[in-house]
């Protein structure tokens, strides 16, 4: 197989070596390569849990604003509710003085006409 390459013995040293040679380089340590929008992972996580955070109290925020609305609304409906029954009250009441006051001045007439009548 030499004879038909046509190599001699340096040039199969030479050959040896460098196949050692990059043998060896394989084991060396590569630099590495950095991304320049590479965050750490420990960076990441924090910068994630900080956003769930802000938005769950955002969420929480609102679930609790609507519940004060809930209950505003409740208030007021209830109070707009009371105030109709107090004016629908007053407004009975004030029929029942006009028609007992209309009632007096029946009975005023009608005296009045029995004396005038005697």
């Amino acid at each position: 197989m030499n004879e038909i390459q046509r190599t001699g013995f340096a040039e199969r040293l030479k050959t040896a070596a460098e196949a050692k040679k990059a043998l060896l380089a394989g084991f060396k340590p590569k630099p590495t390569v950095t991304a320049a929008d590479f965050t750490p992972s420990a960076e990441a996580r924090q910068a994630e849990l900080a956003q769930v955070r802000q938005d769950r109290a955002e969420a929480k925020a609102a679930r609790i604003q609507a519940a004060h609305d809930a209950a505003e609304a409740k208030r007021v409906s209830e109070e707009a509710a009371a105030a109709a029954a107090l004016d629908a009250k007053r407004g009975e009441r004030k029929e029942r003085k006009a028609l007992t006051k209309a009632e007096q001045k029946a009975k005023r007439d009608a005296r009045y006409a029995a004396r005038k009548a005697r």
